[in-house]
């Protein structure tokens, strides 16, 4: 996979969508994702929340075309595309990959495809409720912006997305850890100093957007395994 510049790294969380077609293989757009709609005090502008969008739905029917029998969720955050779920073998996780990223407007693919049997209706549904439980703890949570964060949950692991500053991926990944059914937390993360959102939030005006990102984000750095999340 090719490195792109946002920080990578790994804690514990979830992800899971419902779909299914009876001759069509079920693609998820979106997967078992909160966070994912319009919002006001979201740190990307109104247009590049709406490029996202159009980025998932373009992608999804990418991944189609490939007539794959596998299971896969597309979510995209500032233009870059985490893919979840199950795939047949390890060829069609890399075809998958290489369509992705030959979408227009993507920037960088983050590859989390698992080579398995598709998950059940039921394990979808549980991810689905684990996603909502993991964004009402950040809600609940008074020293982050939940609205900064984007949960997504595939197979009782969490996907977390958003554009923060490091204290930010460091606490909403503690929190995310925490909650019970997690069994681990994946943060895709595009990093901001603590100066540049401050500067950020001081030149938006209430009701408008946030400025367009400026390449202030921290490379990316191995994934590394976290504590096992607390039971």
């Amino acid at each position: 996979m090719p490195s792109f510049p946002w920080k990578r790294t790994v804690l514990v969380v979830v992800a899971a969508s419902l779909s299914a077609c009876a001759v069509v293989p079920p693609l998820l757009v979106g997967g078992a994702v909160v966070g994912g709609g319009l919002v006001a005090t979201d740190r990307r502008t109104a247009g590049i929340q709406l490029e996202d969008q159009g980025i998932e739905f373009r992608a999804a029917a990418r991944v189609r075309e490939l007539a794959t029998l596998g299971q896969v969720s597309v979510n995209s955050f500032n233009r870059v595309v985490l893919l979840t779920g199950e795939v047949p073998s390890a060829t069609e996780r890399s075809r998958a990959e290489e369509a992705v990223a030959k979408v227009e407007n993507v920037r960088g693919v983050v590859n989390e495809l698992v080579v398995a049997g598709n998950s059940s209706l039921s394990s979808r549904s549980a991810d689905a409720v684990l996603a909502a439980k993991v964004k009402a703890t950040l809600v609940d949570a008074k020293d982050v912006s939940a609205n900064a964060f984007k949960v997504v949950a595939e197979r009782r692991v969490v996907y977390l997305m958003g554009r923060v500053t490091p204290r930010e991926a460091e606490r909403g990944s503690e929190l995310a850890s925490r909650v019970s059914g997690v069994e681990r937390v994946v943060k895709v993360f595009e990093t901001i100093s603590e100066a540049d959102l401050a500067a950020e939030n001081a030149a938006v005006k209430p009701g408008s957007q946030a400025p367009a990102p400026v390449g202030t984000a921290a490379p990316m750095t191995p994934a590394a395994p976290a504590s096992p999340a607390p039971r």
